[in-house]
């Protein structure tokens, strides 16, 4: 059987370099990063952005991905079943709850957004669907850690990364809540990834039972706590009927 293919697996390693980072990259920059000769890696960023996987900047000469890549993604999220079940729950939560809903699956240590459905409200949104969340600072994430859907690998990561200062970084302590979303049943996240923000979340379960997903709700903090700071209970009612309504259209048996 013929082995891997190097070309692919340098061409493969820069879309991944291209879509990890916040910012463009130069040609120096790419081929540093992954050990390439730059003739290597211009030739191969040259054949990218042929086929619009890859753009170059104008003006600085930098690399970013392309168009042509970003369709494939959003085609990939169209036909996924798990998104396709669960779009008019998800628009239904919304509807009922007035907040933003977010359906999320696990990848490469983060949370996908692989749907997203605007607060039902006049304010300005920015869709999120493409977007990676931390496990451990939101509720989805906490969900899928929990469920052991996702993983957060010791060595990895030297420490967890705080985004407030009430993100869960203490590995006992996030032990701990991940066995409260166990017993419950839901997850939640008070201003752990930004300030002022909360979210609650509840398993999505495929066929067996096993926890394919999340779904979620996110707004401002008064309107997801009490003035106590606990999640409302309507609202944890709200989503864990969602999430079981999902997981019947999957095949899962009631839990």
């Amino acid at each position: 059987m013929a082995g891997p293919v190097q070309s692919i697996e340098r061409a493969a390693a820069i879309l991944r370099l291209l879509a990890g980072g916040p910012r463009r990259l130069g040609l120096g920059e790419v081929a540093a990063s992954l050990g390439l000769a730059k003739g290597t890696a211009h030739g191969i960023l040259r054949t990218l952005q042929h086929v619009d996987f890859v753009e170059q900047d104008a003006a600085t000469g930098k690399y970013q991905l392309g168009a042509a890549l970003l369709h494939l993604g959003t085609s990939y999220l169209d036909v996924n079943e798990l998104r396709s079940r669960s779009l008019n729950w998800a628009d239904a939560l919304a509807a009922r709850s007035g907040e933003a809903v977010r359906l999320g699956t696990p990848l490469e240590g983060q949370v996908l957004i692989v749907h997203h459905v605007f607060r039902p409200d006049d304010t300005f949104q920015t869709l999120d669907v493409g977007a990676l969340l931390p496990l451990h600072a939101s509720s989805l994430g906490k969900v899928l850690l929990a469920y052991g859907t996702a993983t957060v690998e010791p060595g990895q990561e030297p420490e967890l990364e705080a985004y407030t200062r009430h993100t869960l970084v203490d590995p006992e302590r996030l032990t701990r809540a991940l066995a409260e979303v166990r017993e419950v049943g839901w997850a939640a996240e008070i201003q752990e990834m930004s300030m002022g923000e909360a979210g609650l979340a509840a398993p999505i379960r495929g066929h067996g039972g096993l926890v394919v997903g999340a779904i979620g709700l996110s707004g401002p903090v008064e309107r997801i706590c009490d003035s106590q700071g606990h999640p409302r209970p309507p609202l944890i009612s709200l989503i864990r009927e969602a999430a079981r309504a999902i997981s019947r259209d999957l095949g899962a048996a009631r839990w």
